[in-house]
């Protein structure tokens, strides 16, 4: 493995707006992501690498909430299994219609990993399952 292979992981969770139980949807989703440890910890999924939304935002006009995040690490394949896992006990925690998850790579090309729920959306407590994997790989001539 070279020292310098990058790796960028980046996607978004989304949510349902628009129905009574919003604010509280919101509240869920908000602790379930505050609840993650520091970058400093070395965790596969830190806060920092979320754009944590406001409770108290008005989405007045607009249907779905988007939750996104992004980070850089050393060859994060290695240990995809393991971002995987913990990815999804997140999304196990909270509430959404679908979520997207790209990982770039410099030495395995670009995957795209989509999981969407059964229902109408998915609640905290419930299976998480549905993940789609797509695969990109370009060569130079």
């Amino acid at each position: 493995m070279s020292a310098d292979s990058e790796s960028i992981v980046y996607g978004c969770i989304k949510d349902a707006v628009g129905l009574s139980t919003e604010q509280e949807r919101r509240r869920i989703n908000r602790s379930a992501m505050l609840a993650l440890p520091s970058a400093e910890q070395w965790p596969f999924l830190s806060q920092e690498m979320f754009a944590i939304p406001r409770i108290e935002t008005s989405m007045t006009g607009y249907q779905t909430e988007v939750m996104h995040f992004g980070a850089s690490y050393q060859a994060i394949e290695y240990e995809w299994e393991e971002w995987l896992k913990a990815f999804e006990e997140l999304l196990a925690k909270m509430y959404w219609v679908d979520a997207t998850v790209h990982l770039e790579t410099e030495l395995s090309g670009n995957h795209t990993f989509s999981w969407s729920c059964d229902g109408d959306y998915h609640s905290p407590g419930s299976k998480v399952s549905r993940i789609r994997c797509q695969w990109q790989h370009e060569t130079g001539l």
